[in-house]
């Protein structure tokens, strides 16, 4: 699989997940459409969506309920795609979505593999690939971001680090898309720093990969170590998304 592949792969995915077309993300100027969340989409997005903003770094493309659709469209002619994600200029546009009854809700960013960086990095630990029978008694708060409990049923490989029996690290991957596998990651407190992280990702994405599935990682921004142990591993920054609620979802959310 070529980076070529994995990057049209993701844009077909997200096109299900907003109702758009693939080649709106390569478009050279903004896309809006109405938000239809296909039965391909993603199994993370929970309805109700009013608007979802995807960048892949070229434009904007939002998909949007008709209620919020002029306030979307005037946004992102208004600022540079790129500033739409970022405040000042999201205060504009939550300003306006608040007279309506919604608000921005999430933010984040998804990292895609660079076939030409990713490799199995070293570990001073040992490392063990789990199949789904042997991580079902896992579901704990230590690896509640390799491992999903109110989404088990997606849960489907992972990759564990291992101190003697102790497990000390665990990556997680969980098939929210038909091709692609999303990674979480978690390390014991007094293990970090020691490379076990970013050792189980790559693993965990060369794993992936070998059954024909694109591994994608996602967090926020200002996640740092986070982001640290995506690059690390072998991943790039390939698209932001950000996702429009309403207020109430949001303030049950805080």
């Amino acid at each position: 699989m070529t980076n070529k592949d994995i990057l049209r792969i993701a844009m077909e995915q997200s096109a299900a997940d907003i109702g758009c077309r693939p080649e709106d993300f390569l478009a050279d100027k903004n896309v809006v459409v109405p938000f239809q969340l296909s039965a391909d989409a993603k199994k993370y997005y929970k309805l109700p969506i009013t608007c979802n903003f995807i960048s892949y770094g070229n434009n904007i493309v939002a998909a949007a309920t008709d209620d919020v659709s002029d306030i979307v469209i005037e946004y992102i002619e208004k600022y540079e795609f790129y500033h739409c994600f970022e405040t000042p200029n999201m205060h504009w546009l939550n300003e306006r979505l608040a007279l309506k009854g919604y608000a921005v809700c999430f933010m984040a960013e998804y990292y895609l593999p660079n076939m030409s960086r990713l490799s199995e990095l070293p570990c001073s630990f040992a490392l063990r690939v789990l199949e789904k029978k042997q991580f079902e008694e896992l579901y704990l708060p230590e690896w509640s971001n390799a491992l999903c409990r109110d989404r088990k049923e997606l849960d489907v490989l992972g990759v564990g680090a291992f101190n003697g029996n102790e497990l000390i690290g665990l990556a997680g991957c969980s098939a929210d898309a038909k091709d692609m596998w999303q990674i979480g990651v978690d390390v014991l407190p007094e293990y970090r720093r020691r490379g076990v992280a970013s050792a189980i990702t790559s693993k965990l994405s060369l794993e992936i990969l070998a059954r024909g599935k694109v591994p994608f990682y996602c967090s926020a921004w200002s996640n740092i170590r986070s982001v640290r142990n995506g690059i690390k591993s072998g991943f790039i920054p390939a698209w932001v998304e950000m996702t429009v609620k309403p207020v109430d979802v949001v303030n049950e959310m805080n």
